[in-house]
C-alpha cells in the first residue's frame, strides 16, 4: 500500500450519493473555533490571549508573538495548531510580562478578541475540541442531501481518519518519515523527524481504519480490541467482542487503533490479527516505532451541535469534533469527493490538529 495520501484507498461509511461541491474559495467559507477545555479565571502569571486569525498557521502566529512582545518561543502556549487556509479563534498563552507590548503588536489577519489571566501556560491538548462552519459551493440543490447524511453520522460517528494535511508536501510526509524510521534521512530537526514519522502512525491507523470499515466491524467489537468509552473516556480489553458489541451499536464505546510506540502496547486476539494486516501492507512491524512515545486513537467520534443552512448555490454545515479530528472526514462522507486533497501541498513542518 503506498504511504502517498489517497482517499480513494480509504473506505466510505455514509451511504447514499454525496453532494459534491468546492471548498475555501475565501477563507471565510472554513471557520474554525476552539472549544476550550477551561476558561481564564482573570488571575495569575500567565496572559491569555483570544486570537482570531486569517492567513496564518498558529506556529506563524506564535512565532510572531516572541518577536514583537520579547518572549521566548518556548513561552508561547497553545491549545490545538489551527489552520492558514481559514478564519479561526483559539486561545494563546505568554508570560505576563508581554502585557506591556500588546499594545503595539501588529500582525494583518489577526485580532485580539479577549485578554485575561490565568495560572498556567497552556499545552497541547488543552482544548475540548473544535467547532466548525464549512460552505460548500458549486452544490445547488443538495442541501436536503446533506442535511440527511450529517444527521445520519451524528447518529451513527464518522471514520476518525486523520485528513490529508497530516500527510504534507504531495502526501509524501510519511514516505519521508519511513525513511526516519530505517534511519535513512539526513534531516536533523527533532521537530520536523517527529512530525514526519507520526505520518507515518498516521497512515497505519488510516489503513487499520479502513479496513474494520472492509470487513464490517468499524460500530462493532474484536476480542483484543481496547475500547474507549464515549462518556468517560475509559478504555478496557475487550474480551467478550459479542457482548461489547451491542454496546458499541448503541454508540456507547467504541474501538481504538494503536498509534505504535514504546508506551503503548499493540492489539492482541483478532483486533491484533486485523492490525498486523494493517502494519504488514507497509512492510512494518511494531518495533519499527520504538522511539515514539505512542497512543491510542478512537476509529469513530460523533459530531455535534450539527447544523445545516441552504444557499443558492450550495450549503454551509456546522459541526463540532472531539480534539485532533478532521472536519474533512465529516466532509468527505458529505461531499463523497477528495476532500481538501490540493491542500497536502502545504509546509510539511506545521501540522495542524482538527484541520
Amino acid at each position: 500500500m503506498s504511504l502517498v495520501f489517497d482517499w480513494s484507498a480509504l473506505r466510505e461509511w455514509a451511504p447514499g450519493p454525496g453532494t459534491g461541491g468546492t471548498l475555501r474559495q475565501t477563507p471565510e467559507d472554513f471557520r474554525v473555533e476552539e472549544l476550550p477545555l477551561y476558561l481564564p479565571s482573570g488571575e495569575g502569571d500567565f496572559l491569555y490571549l483570544h486570537v482570531e486569525k486569517t492567513g496564518h498557521t498558529t506556529a506563524h502566529l506564535m512565532r510572531e508573538l516572541c518577536s514583537q512582545l520579547g518572549v521566548r518561543d518556548r513561552d508561547v502556549g497553545a491549545a490545538g495548531l489551527k489552520d492558514r487556509h481559514a478564519v479561526t479563534t483559539q486561545w494563546l498563552s505568554l508570560p505576563a510580562r508581554a502585557e506591556r507590548g500588546l499594545g503595539t503588536f501588529s500582525l494583518p489577519g489577526v485580532r485580539i478578541l479577549e485578554v485575561s489571566r490565568h495560572s498556567n501556560k497552556l499545552g497541547l491538548g488543552h482544548l475540548r475540541g473544535n467547532r466548525f462552519t464549512v460552505r460548500v459551493r458549486g452544490a445547488a440543490g443538495q442541501a436536503a442531501t446533506a442535511g440527511d447524511t450529517l444527521a445520519w453520522l451524528a447518529a451513527r460517528g464518522v471514520p476518525n481518519y486523520f485528513g490529508p494535511q497530516r500527510f504534507g508536501l504531495g502526501g509524501l510526509n510519511a514516505e519521508e518519515g519511513l525513511r526516519v524510521l530505517r534511519g535513512e534521512s539526513r534531516l536533523r530537526d527533532p521537530r520536523v523527524r517527529r512530525f514526519l514519522t507520526s505520518s507515518v502512525q498516521s497512515a497505519v491507523f488510516n489503513a487499520f481504519l479502513s479496513l474494520r470499515l472492509e470487513r464490517g466491524v468499524f460500530d462493532r467489537l474484536l476480542t483484543g480490541d481496547m475500547a474507549k468509552k464515549h462518556d468517560t473516556g475509559g478504555v478496557f480489553l475487550v474480551e467478550d467482542a459479542q457482548a461489547e458489541s451491542a454496546r458499541a451499536e448503541r454508540g456507547e464505546v467504541s474501538a481504538t487503533g494503536t498509534l505504535f510506540g514504546k508506551k503503548v502496547r499493540p492489539l492482541t486476539l483478532e483486533a491484533g490479527a486485523l492490525e498486523d494486516e494493517a502494519l504488514s501492507l507497509f512492510g512494518l512491524t511494531p518495533g519499527a516505532f520504538a522511539a515514539r512515545r505512542g497512543d491510542r486513537r478512537l476509529v469513530r467520534v460523533f459530531p455535534s451541535e450539527t447544523a445545516l443552512a441552504p444557499h443558492e448555490d450550495g450549503y454551509s454545515l456546522t459541526f463540532a469534533l472531539p480534539r485532533g479530528s478532521f472536519a474533512t472526514s465529516v466532509l468527505r462522507e458529505v461531499m463523497k469527493t477528495a476532500v481538501d486533497l490540493d491542500r497536502s501541498q502545504d509546509d510539511p513542518g506545521e501540522p495542524e490538529e482538527g484541520e
